[in-house]
Order: C-alpha cells, then structure tokens, then sequence
C-alpha cells in the first residue's frame, strides 16, 4: 500500500458506510514490513470507537471490505497460496485435485484475464488465433467516448482516478498514462489482483495459461507498466466501496455490472463517488448469470413480456438518464454509447467473443 495513495484517498471504513454509522476515516495503525513499494504488511483500523474494524494489508494490498473475516475466510487458500514451486509440482498439483477444484477455477481465472491484460508482452501468443489486450482496447474506446479531456472542470479536476473490478491491473496503468493522475485499482478477486500487484511491484507477471482441459503453461515474462509510481491496488467491494462521497474525478468500471450481486447498486455508487465536473465509462456484455446476479436484479435479460421486451440496453439508458426511472440516477448522465468487442481466451483451442455495450457518463 502506498502511503500516497492512502493519506491522498483518505480511505473510510466500509462497514460503518454500510451500516449507516458515518464516514469514519481508518488510520495506519502498523507497518510490520515496508519497502520501495510501500508497506507490504500491517494494519489499518477504524477510527469510530464504537467500531475499531481491523483491516489487514497482506502483501502490499489493504483489504478494505465489511466484514473482514468472511473475505479472509472465503479466500485463505488462495491468499496463503506459494508462488515458488516449479511448473512439474503446478502440474502435479492440478492433476491431483481435479478439474472442478477452486484451485483449477482460480487457474483459469487467472489464465483468461492474465491473457487480456498483459499478453501482449509475452512473446508466444498461445494460439486461440485471438489477440490479447481487449480491455485495453475497450478503456481507449470509452475515453474516446468522453472527448479529448474528461477531465475539464470543477473539483474532477484535482480528483483522482479510479477502476473499480479492476481484475490483472492493465487498465488502471492505461488510466494513470492517460489522465496523469493518482490512480487506485479496486477488486475482491485475490488471485486476479495478485497479478495486478506483480505488474506493479516486479514490471513482470507470472501466471497459468490453460493449454486444455487441466494443462496450464506457467508464463513469465516482463510487462511495461506506464507511470507505475501513480498506481495502486487494493481489496475492496465494489458494492461497498470505502471513500467519502464525489471522491474521484473519472472512473471506469469495464465488464463489471453483470457480475454484482445489485448492479443498480454499482451504477449508484458510480454516481455518489463522482466528482462534479467528473465522468465515468461503463462497459457490460450483459452476460447475466444468477450464481454472481440474482435474476430480478439483471438490468434486462428477463421479463419479455415487459415494455423492453426483456432487452438490456434500453432499460440501462433509463437508469442513466435522470428522471426517466424510478431508480434513474441523479448526478451521471449518458453522454455518448457505442459497442466493443472484447475477446476472452478460454484455452488454446477456443476464445469467447462478446460485444460489450460501452458508455460515456459525465456529472451533469
């Protein structure tokens, strides 16, 4: 955790947010080990009296979620996984616990998203006749969306940056290159932020690229990470994101509204963390699922008989346009649309194709 990016977010405790108790900011409370990088493990607790949450930072990552111990609980093993046994022992181990284990989930996570976001450093493709950089591509169409400057007045203008799911970290390097402002990339997903931490702290990732079925090439190589001293990373709920209102001058949230479990709630923080004078680009490929999204709460896919006839777009442009919803939001608007593709690596044999709806907001 960089102290600069801390002491410049000045970061709330996430739980008494969500429980109605106040923006109570959370203090440095240990720096047990420290680096060049910033402090790689310590402590950072809340200053409410009637609270004091204990927020541990493991391996340079604060974790900044309500309830800490179901995080910590939920992701033990792969936050206590070792990343120094060579490619025969990954193998063997891959082999042993079975196609369906969460350590093979984990691995092809990390193989899909690791692809995308830095691939195109790697000097062998991995076949699939795909090209790796998609959400690159997709955060260079959505600012292009915003104009030439999106951010051009008002509070935005001295405000930070943010990507929130911001999974391997290649988008927020691209967003720290292209505003020149501090930049924070948030995610719940240890073993896709691990990988953003890499690029961060080594200029070089490590990762299990899936050849098929449970064979996975461990890659190595180096990445070039563009104005690396303006980035951080850190663990954190989309839905319950710990800073104090209108906190960021541009977000993006890229291929993340279909996979929360209220994405009216992830819109609604888009506009309460906005500065005025602020922007924000969306992306979604609307590919609901109900193991990450309840049904009633996909933002269309459902309810053909409705007046959307269940599609998807028309619905999100309501709740983008102030007044035309009942859950409308308040602050952001829509400001231009387009569509993107955005290709997602599977194994060598086989690439997913979406076509992601993209959007431009701008406070009004």
């Amino acid at each position: 955790m960089r102290r600069g990016h801390f002491e410049a977010l000045r970061p709330v405790c996430p739980r008494c947010r969500a429980t109605g108790a106040g923006n109570f900011p959370v203090l440095l409370a240990a720096a047990d080990v420290e680096d060049e990088t910033g402090v790689r493990f310590g402590a950072l607790v809340c200053s409410n009296a009637a609270c004091q949450l204990e927020f541990p930072i493991i391996d340079g990552a604060p974790i900044l979620v309500t309830d800490v111990r179901a995080w910590l609980a939920g992701n033990f093993a792969a936050v206590n996984a070792r990343d120094d046994l060579p490619d025969r022992a990954l193998s063997q181990l891959g082999d042993c616990v079975g196609a369906d284990s969460a350590h093979n989930a984990f691995r092809q996570h990390q193989s899909s998203y690791a692809w995308d976001h830095w691939g195109a450093f790697d000097d062998d493709s991995g076949g699939a006749n795909a090209s790796p950089g998609g959400v690159a591509r997709l955060l260079r169409a959505g600012l292009e969306l915003l104009g030439p400057s999106p951010l051009v007045e008002g509070p935005a203008l001295d405000a930070p940056v943010l990507d929130v799911g911001t999974a391997c970290g290649r988008a927020a390097f691209d967003l720290a290159a292209s505003t020149g402002r501090l930049t924070l990339g948030v995610d719940l997903n240890w073993p896709l932020l691990k990988i953003a931490r890499q690029a961060l702290e080594r200029r070089a990732v490590s990762y299990p690229r899936r050849r098929i079925g449970v064979v996975f090439d461990q890659r190595r190589f180096s990445v070039a990470v563009p104005c690396a001293e303006l980035v951080d990373f850190w663990v954190a709920d989309a839905l319950a994101l710990p800073f104090a209102d209108q906190r960021f001058g541009l977000i993006s949230a890229l291929n993340l509204l279909d996979c929360v479990g209220s994405p009216v709630g992830l819109l609604q923080t888009l506009d309460r963390l906005t500065a005025a004078g602020g922007a924000a680009v969306l992306a979604t490929p609307f590919d609901w699922s109900p193991a990450a999204t309840p049904m009633e709460a996909w933002i269309g896919g459902h309810s053909q008989r409705g007046p959307d006839l269940g599609a998807a777009d028309a619905l999100l442009r309501r709740l983008l346009t102030p007044g035309a919803h009942p859950q409308s939001l308040t602050r952001l608007r829509l400001a231009a649309e387009s569509q993107q593709e955005w290709r997602v690596r599977l194994h060598e044999r086989a690439v997913m194709t979406y076509v992601s709806a993209l959007f431009g907001l701008k406070t009004q």
